[in-house]
């Protein structure tokens, strides 16, 4: 459990659901981890849940949409840690009602774009100096399977999924020559402690009839790919949007209803 041994990572939303997830496996692996968010006690609980199982961590307030806040976070795990080798962007705001186009208000769609990649792209632009300097190092974001086609609702949060799809690309393309790699993960439905209560029953099943295997994601479905990011093994592995959904978007979307008739074609 070494495949991230002596590297430096921050995991933003890593308060709860995947970030959580996330944090947990960096620091199995042997990362040194920062866990931040804005809820103070449950990012200190997830600190003392890796510091009791022998990795190492601590806690930094980080509110994803404010540009102070994301720079004390890169020049304090700097000055804590000496460097800094991987990025996890996780924090956003989920927002899957948003609504149609006709529905939402412009105040709606820019609270959701400046959380969901506003948030994003400054972190990336405070990270890069500091991987310059540690010649080299990995930025992970994470997406959405609502980027991956058009949808009933969620309008903004959607578009604003599809602009960290192309925002990987770019980063991935400018700076690969200074050994920094991005990538992008898209988790399909992860159930987690934190939303499984509210995750109901019937948008479950359609799920499951969807999914290509026999249960729904978990938060370490999403950490092990992002692993495999982080570590020296995907050094070749860059640029890449990976849809990690059990199959969820592998095939066209009438399966699950002929499934339900029992029929393989019309």
């Amino acid at each position: 459990m070494d495949r991230l041994k002596g590297k430096v990572a921050i995991v933003t939303g890593s308060t709860s659901g995947i970030g959580v997830g996330i944090a947990k496996l960096f620091a199995a692996e042997g990362a040194k981890v920062v866990v931040c968010g804005r809820r103070e006690a449950k990012g200190q609980a997830v600190v003392d849940s890796i510091v009791e199982t022998g990795g190492e961590a601590y806690y930094h307030f980080m509110d994803i949409t404010a540009t102070d806040s994301i720079e004390a976070l890169f020049k304090d795990t700097a000055e804590k840690y000496g460097k800094i080798d991987i990025l996890v962007n996780n924090a956003a705001n989920v927002a899957l009602k948003d609504g149609r186009v006709d529905e939402l208000t412009l105040e709606m769609w820019d609270n959701i774009f400046q959380s969901d990649i506003r948030g994003t792209f400054y972190a990336i632009k405070c990270a890069l100096p500091y991987m310059k300097e540690n010649n080299g190092g990995s930025i992970i974001n994470i997406g959405s399977m609502a980027s991956c086609s058009g949808d009933l609702g969620s309008t903004a949060y959607a578009c604003a999924k599809a602009g960290i799809d192309m925002l990987t690309q770019y980063t991935a393309l400018q700076y690969g020559k200074d050994n920094i790699r991005c990538n992008c993960v898209r988790p399909g439905l992860i159930v987690t402690p934190d939303n499984e209560a509210h995750v109901p029953q019937v948008l479950k099943d359609i799920f499951m009839n969807n999914i290509m295997v026999n249960r729904y994601g978990n938060p370490e479905d999403i950490a092990n790919m992002c692993v495999y990011l982080a570590s020296d093994e995907s050094e070749y592995f860059t640029g890449q949007v990976v849809t990690v959904d059990g199959g969820l978007n592998a095939h066209v979307s009438t399966v699950g209803q002929f499934k339900e008739m029992k029929s393989r074609t019309w």
